[in-house]
């Protein structure tokens, strides 16, 4: 059974979840965390690249040992299946294995004296009270933990078909090893390194492979309603290309909202944060880093008793911009050509400085020496100079707008009006 009280309860033990549940028991809040499934199955079961500074942001240990699979090794950009390409270096983002991060999260809130318990079913929320099919909790606090399709506490909008990537992840064994070292010398890249192919079915869809020696990575993500195929089909294929690539380890696959935050991320009492609030990077679609940033902000409004509506104030201000921001990237990479891509790198458009941002999830920094070859790029392709000079000015306005959200609800809708705008999308309330 449930405990009937707490300070905070939590519907989903995810990553995100899972860290609010540690860094709030932490700060001697008494906290409830529920999942619909299997404490041991939450959340990502695959490998994922997390920027170290999001780590470094809430407060939670930088991943070591088993659960590192990999640190910050070159990024080799691919347009399509070559031969443009960038390499990018000193990125800072880690490779992790989320089954391991999750259980880690998992481990600090039952530290601190956080109640977790699975294969609970939410029935709903009634003033303060969560109720469940294991019985009912009432919290001061109830956090929305629970994904994009989950208990869906406030009721947010369904995220559109255009704006879902089908993504997935594998680690796969290697039967042949020699086979896989002339694979990735034939595109030159050494043991240990990222070969990403973006682009390869056109628009937004990317095949990510990694070969440590022991083992290999696949990472694919794509939009279907834009008539690619779905990630796991990616992978699929390549593994049917490549006789050299043996049995599935572990991995998953899963819908991931590509869209910038949802306007409204908490009310009253509740507060969503992952996926569930739209916290995901769109240019590439990871969410934990953003989630796990998010799991601070909230645990710091609620430990010093501001509330929730604290914590929407203060993440969309300083990290909702950067999000949105990225999702007018996504938007407009989404509609390039793979010819349009090859002439963006060939041309120094999208340089390494630039790919190291979004890779990272930073707001792009060119730097004074890269701009005479990007403005000579540009200035050779009227038509992208063009698309660049729009999406950087939508860019330069979300942010603006972001840096003002509304202190209190009755300003949320004309806010939502617009920044609709700027992207024009219906606003979200």
């Amino acid at each position: 059974m449930i405990p009937d009280r707490a300070d905070v309860a939590i519907v989903g033990a995810g990553t995100a979840g899972a860290a609010v549940a540690a860094l709030c028991a932490r700060r001697g809040m008494r906290v409830v965390c529920v999942d619909r499934g299997a404490l041991d199955r939450a959340g990502a079961r695959w490998v994922n690249g997390v920027p170290r500074s999001a780590f470094e942001r809430a407060g939670i240990d930088v991943p070591s040992g088993e659960e590192l699979r990999g640190g910050d090794e070159p990024f080799h950009l691919v347009a399509g299946r070559g031969p443009s390409r960038l390499v990018i270096r000193d990125h800072g983002v880690l490779e992790v294995d989320m089954r391991m991060l999750v259980a880690r999260l998992q481990g600090m809130a039952r530290e601190h004296g956080a109640e977790l318990i699975g294969d609970v079913e939410v029935r709903g929320l009634d003033g303060d009270v969560l109720r469940t099919d294991k019985g009912d909790v009432r919290a001061g606090t109830v956090v929305d933990a629970s994904g994009l399709a989950g208990a869906r506490l406030l009721d947010q909008p369904r995220v559109a078909a255009a704006d879902l990537c089908s993504a997935a992840q594998q680690v796969r064994d290697v039967t042949d090893h020699a086979a896989a070292q002339a694979f990735f010398d034939g595109h030159g890249v050494p043991k240990g390194e990222v070969l990403c192919f973006t682009g390869v079915h056109g628009g937004y869809s990317i095949l990510n492979v990694r070969y440590d020696g022991d083992s290999l990575s696949l990472l694919t993500g794509s939009i279907t309603a834009a008539g690619h195929p779905p990630g796991k089909a990616i992978i699929e294929s390549f593994v049917g290309e490549q006789s050299w690539i043996g049995r599935e380890r572990f991995g998953g696959a899963r819908a991931i909202p590509l869209r910038r935050p949802f306007d409204r991320i908490a009310s009253g009492r509740v507060a969503a944060i992952g996926d569930a609030a739209a916290q995901v990077f769109p240019a590439h679609g990871s969410g934990i880093g953003p989630g796990l940033v998010a799991a601070r902000v909230l645990t710091d409004a609620l430990a010093d008793g501001r509330g929730v509506e604290s914590y929407a104030l203060r993440w969309q201000r300083k990290h909702g911009g950067l999000l949105a921001s990225y999702d007018l990237f996504r938007r407009l990479s989404q509609t390039l050509t793979l010819s349009e891509l090859e002439r963006m790198i060939e041309k120094q458009i999208i340089d390494p400085d630039l790919a190291r941002c979004g890779l990272a999830q930073q707001m792009p920094r060119p730097t004074p020496a890269s701009l005479p070859a990007k403005l000579f790029g540009l200035f050779s392709e009227p038509v992208l100079a063009a698309r660049m000079a729009d999406l950087v000015a939508r860019m330069v306005a979300t942010r603006a707008l972001y840096a003002t959200y509304p202190r209190t609800p009755a300003e949320l809708a004309g806010w939502s009006r617009r920044v609709a705008r700027v992207f024009g999308d219906p606003p979200d309330l």
